[in-house]
């Protein structure tokens, strides 16, 4: 048996919220339905594209809805879905753990551990 035959919820997981702005934008996306270039001002130093991107992986994963209102000017707003807003226990949950042992665990560079 190779190891890909291995099926790992935890990794499934990973997989859905991978990446530097996913986590991020999900968060974002708990306080309610946004639009993208509100979306883009509130995270702050993502670019077009990648938020583009990042968009479209998580509604592909079925975490986000998109509402595109066919308008001119284009309206576009994205919404947790309710797979989505599951997710919600879970990041409070890495929040904890981060704030208790991650400073202690992995210093920034520079900092004794």
């Amino acid at each position: 048996m190779s190891t890909k035959d291995v099926f790992c919820p935890v990794e499934v997981t990973l997989d859905a919220i991978a990446g530097r702005w996913k986590v991020l934008i999900i968060h974002q996306l708990l306080e309610g339905t946004k639009r993208f270039n509100q979306l883009q001002r509130e995270l702050g130093g993502i670019t077009h594209r990648t938020l583009t991107k990042q968009l479209r992986e998580l509604e592909g994963w079925g975490l986000i809805a998109r509402k595109d209102y066919r308008e001119i000017p284009p309206r576009v707003e994205y919404r947790l879905s309710a797979l989505g807003q599951s997710l919600e226990g879970v990041l409070l949950a890495m929040h904890a753990w981060g704030e208790s042992y991650g400073q202690k665990a992995f210093p920034k560079k520079g900092q004794e551990p």
